[in-house]
């Protein structure tokens, strides 16, 4: 019998998802992660779902990327929570893109109006409406629009029950356990780790966020072009009477309430390496923007910040797909969008997978972009 044993490089949201899918459909996955599972950009993201929110007019592509994802993350939920024995917190309260100047709220009209124009779900809030759904929003809101479709989840709790669901479903997940090259000459795959005996598989995903170029024996061709990006976020413990309902989205900063009144605040985006050094000026700049359009956190108990490196490729947009030899699967680069492109990139990515071809729909993110002619 053919072996199908898949070495999955990365234990980050996008590494597992597709080891989630790869196992549901009888794969055996191996996932192989550097340090402790979810430990990395993916544990500190706000788990926001968004399209509206999160993607700017002139990424037409990853708009309809996100849009997709949208669209399968309710099943995607069910099956995970089903499988784990775990509730994720997926939150369908919506979001709130706020603007609180004249030069915001243009640039707030202009994303509204090519919402429209894609036919998405979006409405026009004036000040009074904004304040009406959310009280402790700044009065110098001037106007926001309401994104009903875009949600949020807990990702840290979708890290956790996609750990949970691969175990059940017979997978094996090391961790603290760093790749050094992949052997690609012979008719299997090696995976050769810097302590221990090579991992022997059928095919490989590199999926190791803001390390992928890190790991040796990759055709030159197909390393992946991509960089960390560091982000710096906070976690704050709502106190009563304050609360927030949506996702709120302002000029500098983004909130995102949990169900357990916890509230995630971010994030700065800087282009420092692989530096993962919390700043005093970094933590500022994120308080600032949230204290901008909601003031009410000035009393909130802060529970931590923390640094994360985001994979950011040369385009912005993530990369999924095969390389040059089709044993080597590449899915990373997705930036700041990886806990809401999770669910697309695993369905997409698993189909390829299982199947040796791939879907001409999702072509503009191929590796093979950044080496055609």
């Amino acid at each position: 019998m053919k072996d199908t044993h898949t070495v999955i490089v990365g234990g980050g949201v996008i590494g597992l998802s597709i080891a989630w899918r790869l196992a549901r459909a009888g794969r055996r996955v191996t996932i192989v992660e550097r340090g402790k599972i979810g430990y990395e950009a993916s544990r500190l993201a706000a788990g926001i779902l968004g399209a509206a929110a999160e993607v700017g007019f002139e990424e037409s592509e990853l708009y309809d990327l996100c849009r997709h994802s949208l669209e399968i993350w309710p099943d995607f939920v069910r099956e995970l929570e089903a499988d784990s024995g775990m509730v994720v917190d997926y939150r369908s309260n919506g979001t709130l893109i706020v603007a609180n100047d004249r030069d915001s709220t243009e640039a707030l009209r202009r994303e509204y109006a090519f919402q429209q124009e894609q036919g998405y779900s979006v409405e026009w809030l004036s000040a009074s409406d904004v304040l009406e759904v959310e009280p402790f929003l700044s009065p110098k809101i001037v106007a926001a629009v309401r994104a009903p479709k875009d949600h949020s989840v807990d990702n840290r709790k979708v890290l956790k029950a996609l750990h949970a669901s691969i175990l059940k479903l017979g997978g094996t997940v090391l961790e603290h356990t760093e790749v050094r090259e992949l052997d690609m000459k012979g008719p299997e795959v090696l995976t050769h780790l810097r302590i221990g005996e090579p991992l022997k598989s059928s095919s490989v995903v590199l999926s190791a966020g803001a390390w992928s170029r890190q790991i040796g024996g990759i055709p030159e061709a197909a390393v992946p072009p991509v960089r960390p990006v560091k982000g710096q976020i906070l976690e704050l413990q709502m106190e009563d009477p304050f609360t927030l309902h949506h996702v709120i989205r302002g000029p500098g900063a983004y909130l995102v309430p949990r169900s357990d009144g916890r509230l995630i605040v971010g994030a700065t985006s800087e282009e420092m390496g692989f530096d993962k050094r919390l700043t005093a000026g970094g933590v500022y700049k994120v308080l600032e923007g949230a204290w901008e359009v909601v003031p009410g956190i000035y009393d909130q108990k802060m529970l931590f910040a923390d640094v994360g490196l985001r994979p950011g490729s040369r385009d912005h947009q993530p990369i999924f797909g095969f390389a040059d030899d089709p044993r080597l699967y590449i899915a990373t680069g997705h930036f700041r969008h990886g806990v809401v492109l999770a669910a697309v990139t695993a369905m997409e990515s698993a189909k390829s997978m299982l199947s040796g071809s791939e879907s001409k729909k999702y072509a503009h993110f191929s590796p093979s972009r950044f080496t055609s002619s």
